[in-house]
């Protein structure tokens, strides 16, 4: 069970009254849900910048996995095209110039495409 839900089982309130009666943020609110959870007002203005601290270090960390792996495909990708165009290079020193096939075909990726039409 996560902090939240201790705190709200310890209230003897849902989580989800909890939250809906502290949406309204006023002070009147905020002194009769510290009355009727039988805490101080700043216990329970504490209990909220937690909560929401927490749920903002959860969306920090799911939105850092998400560019690590934006990264590490980005990664993969320029590897690929750096080996494409090593491959290439070495396919145009080969050949005599006279000898080149008439078209080459190159891999590109769809963000650099979208950026050239």
């Amino acid at each position: 069970m996560g902090d939240e839900e201790e705190d709200a089982c310890n209230t003897g309130l849902g989580l989800g009254e909890v939250s809906a009666i502290f949406k309204t943020t006023g002070e009147i609110q905020k002194q009769t849900l510290a009355a009727k959870l039988n805490l101080r007002t700043r216990q329970v203005e504490v209990w909220f910048q937690n909560r929401r601290a927490r749920t903002k270090s959860k969306q920090s960390e799911v939105e850092c996995e998400l560019l690590k792996k934006w990264c590490e495909s980005l990664s993969h990708e320029n590897h690929r095209l750096q080996k494409e165009l090593r491959e290439l290079r070495l396919f145009n020193l080969d050949q005599p110039h006279d000898q080149l096939p008439m078209a080459v075909t190159l891999t590109i990726c769809p963000s650099c495409s979208q950026q050239h039409q």
